[in-house]
């Protein structure tokens, strides 16, 4: 489901692990809004193939690109093929990521942790990073939205290495408002809870198991990417360009409902 206008009329937006489940949602959205998009992916070339599609389908330019956006060189890589292809990025949404190991602290390797950490966060320092040189080059103004877990705050046993790299999301996004405020780049962060991605396959597989997962939501279901990705659309329009380092939930109740009963 997507809004048709033109808020975003020929504005490019860089959108990390847009090859499915919110970010290929933040594609479409964008997409239909005006953006021309160039779509990162990792591994999965026919879900990015697919969203490439969408994108087309709502009469925009969209380009492919493959890069760990937890290698540095690889996301310059990923910066340079958009000004050559498409041109100057106006928007960033930092969304690859990857999911908790599931292991206590103490057992788990130490590979295990850093890989977690370098995909979430250092990949969303290195995208801000070379988003904001180009921006500066090129008048300033822009907007970034970091996509983060409602796990910033709600701890999780097992979850140290996915809780450590979200929490570090939302404040490097609050570190990054106060430096960019001055040339006008907005950034915030967007914090979702259960959403039906393949991050959350066996919801979406298992019809009792996402009704047991969903027992603690106030609003007893799981969210659409589609709904995620309007959010981030609102927060990349000029409606919200007051909003600077802030955290925008997104989780149905279920970060307030989870200390009911202590």
């Amino acid at each position: 489901m997507t809004t048709t206008s033109n808020t975003l009329k020929d504005k490019i937006a860089i959108v990390t692990g847009a090859d499915s489940g919110i970010g290929r949602a933040c594609a479409i959205e964008l997409s239909a809004r005006g953006a021309d998009i160039v779509i990162n992916y990792h591994s999965d070339e026919d879900g990015a193939r697919e969203t490439l599609r969408l994108v087309e389908k709502n009469e925009r330019k969209g380009i492919l690109v493959k890069a760990d956006v937890g290698d540095y060189g690889q996301v310059q890589e990923l910066f340079g093929r958009c000004e050559k292809e498409l041109g100057i990025p106006w928007i960033l949404i930092n969304n690859a990521g990857v999911n908790e190991s599931g292991i206590y602290a103490d057992e788990m390797d130490i590979d295990v942790f850093e890989s977690t950490i370098r995909t979430n966060l250092f990949g969303t320092f290195y995208g801000c990073k070379e988003f904001i040189k180009i921006r500066k080059r090129n008048g300033n103004n822009g907007k970034i939205v970091n996509i983060s877990s409602i796990h910033e705050e709600v701890a999780r046993a097992g979850g140290s290495d996915y809780c450590a790299s979200k929490g570090g999301v939302r404040n490097f996004t609050r570190c990054l408002a106060l430096e960019l405020g001055p040339f006008n780049i907005n950034i915030n962060n967007v914090a979702p809870g259960m959403i039906l991605t393949p991050m959350n396959q066996e919801a979406i597989d298992n019809p009792d198991y996402l009704k047991k997962a969903t027992e603690n939501i106030p609003y007893k279901r799981a969210a659409e990417p589609w709904e995620v990705a309007r959010l981030v659309a609102y927060l990349v329009s000029e409606d919200a360009s007051y909003a600077a380092g802030q955290t925008f939930t997104i989780d149905g109740g279920l970060s307030l409902n989870l200390g009911q009963g202590a």
